[in-house]
């Protein structure tokens, strides 16, 4: 194509000439669709569809499918006015009238729907607990429509009213809609107890009464009455003496009841109403249910008690013989809390801030109070008490323990602040070290041997823990410093 003529305009070249010796595969054709879009229809159907045609009336006009064009107008990014999106002068007209003049007013003025025009409002912050009051025009539009025998939705619709307020303002002007059959008569309510009686649906007993002649009501109004007239025993079928014999084999043979269910025709609720009725409630052989597992016991839920949030939940899953699943199952039908969101009591925070202040190491500390240690640790330091690093005791001390170091004088701010840290600025330990007169103490807080003869890689990281935040930021500046020198020395030596 030349680049010096319009877009619209081909300039056709002369191909270059086959010699004998190339090959070349004949150019195939091309069909034409019957069904594509021609420019002429889709003028047409812009032109329709921007006049607020239905798109079946456009469908009609163009002599397509409904689904065809509804594909061409989203693939034409086509859309209706309302979702465009509003205006500011729309809005200050809103806050304006809103409330003060009727929705479906608005709406029209808008060129909005009804809908439309409410969920703006709600946004805006408009609605109020009341609706506005009912105008003449409402009152008019609604006599109308009851008139004749519009529908109660469609007459929401128009007004821009919510369907309750349609139907309670039509009883406060005491309008009856003509599609709303009159009241019950006594001949129609008999024959509706005798068809219950005789085990038919409600559905079918409706039906049974429109063919005798009576109005044609819904299964929620049919229930609602019957159950006004006294009648509450859903299909009213009595249980027959073959019915109970079979219920009774079921017990006694420990079989399954979900067979019994689906052959008798009844339901879990009834089948246990009549077990309770004949005497059979608590017989059956399998009385916890056919589940794939066996069933708990006394021992197994006291073990689950006993460890549950203390041995690890695949080690006590083993031990039950169970799935992990089942086992917090019933855990949580037993209220069992979980260490790890078992919340902490004021004495198990009172021995918190006695550890923290005396220096007693988080794993002695979790060990204390039977919980882990990442629990503990996280918990201080969600309330601002950073432990550090800290030697661990000769024997693991109790919580009492923990707790009498509060009466005897703690350590000073800078120690405790360096202890917090783990190790001072001139790298000198703050933790206490393992002493001869500390070996001769036997008190239960006695201080372990210190970390000698641990691996380098141990070593390496109680040294990478030891460094300060600033420490940190500098190594951490000075590695990406070398990382960019070294890319931009192999970016240049790649250069030829």
């Amino acid at each position: 194509m030349s680049a010096d003529l319009p877009p619209d305009v081909v300039e056709l070249v002369a191909c270059a000439e086959v010699g004998p010796d190339d090959r070349r595969p004949a150019l195939r054709e091309t069909t034409f669709r019957a069904d594509a879009w021609l420019p002429e229809e889709t003028d047409r159907l812009i032109a329709l569809f921007r006049a607020d045609e239905p798109v079946e009336a456009i469908a009609a006009a163009l002599g397509r499918g409904r689904a065809g064009v509804a594909t061409r107008i989203g693939v034409l990014g086509l859309r209706r006015n309302s979702a465009r999106g509003w205006t500011k002068l729309e809005d200050r007209l809103l806050v304006e009238r809103y409330g003060a003049e009727a929705t479906a007013t608005i709406a029209g003025e808008l060129g909005r729907s009804c809908a439309a025009t409410y969920a703006r409002a709600g946004f805006l912050g408009l609605t109020e607990g009341a609706p506005p009051p009912w105008t003449g025009w409402e009152d008019a539009q609604l006599r109308a429509g009851y008139a004749d025998a519009v529908p109660v939705a469609q007459l929401a619709t128009l007004i821009g009213r919510p369907a309750s307020g349609v139907v309670s303002r039509a009883s406060t002007l005491g309008l009856a809609h003509p599609n709303h059959p009159p009241d019950w008569t006594e001949a129609e309510a008999m024959m509706a107890l005798d068809l219950a009686d005789a085990g038919l649906r409600y559905a079918r007993i409706a039906g049974r009464l429109a063919e005798a002649g009576y109005p044609r009501r819904s299964i929620r109004a049919f229930g609602l009455q019957l159950r006004k007239l006294g009648y509450g025993r859903g299909w009213g079928r009595a249980w027959t003496p073959e019915e109970d014999a079979l219920l009774e084999r079921a017990y006694g043979a420990g079989a399954s009841l979900t067979p019994l269910r689906t052959r008798l025709g009844r339901s879990q609720h009834s089948i246990r109403w009549r077990a309770g009725c004949l005497g059979l409630a608590g017989t059956h052989a399998s009385p916890h249910g056919f589940r794939a597992g066996p069933d708990w016991t006394e021992a197994d839920e006291a073990l689950l008690r006993a460890e549950y949030g203390r041995t690890p939940n695949p080690v006590l899953a083993a031990r039950l013989g169970r799935t992990k699943g089942a086992m917090m199952c019933r855990a949580n039908l037993l209220g069992l809390v979980h260490g790890y969101i078992r919340p902490f009591a004021d004495r198990e925070r009172a021995a918190l801030d006695a550890a923290f202040a005396h220096g007693v190491a988080i794993a002695d500390l979790a060990a204390a109070l039977d919980r882990k240690a990442c629990s503990v640790s996280k918990y201080a330091t969600n309330h601002g008490l950073r432990f550090g690093r800290r030697s661990l005791r000769t024997s693991p001390p109790t919580i009492a323990d923990i707790l009498a170091l509060a009466t005897r004088p703690g350590p000073s701010r800078s120690e405790r602040e360096g202890e917090a840290a783990g190790w001072g600025r001139e790298g000198a330990p703050a933790i206490r070290r393992h002493t001869d007169a500390a070996a001769d103490d036997p008190s239960p807080c006695q201080p372990r041997d210190d970390h000698q003869g641990d691996p380098p890689v141990q070593r390496q990281r109680r040294r990478r823990a030891r460094r300060t935040l600033p420490e940190r930021q500098a190594r951490r500046g000075a590695r990406d410093r070398r990382l960019a020198h070294r890319r931009r020395w192999r970016a240049s030596a790649r250069r030829p």
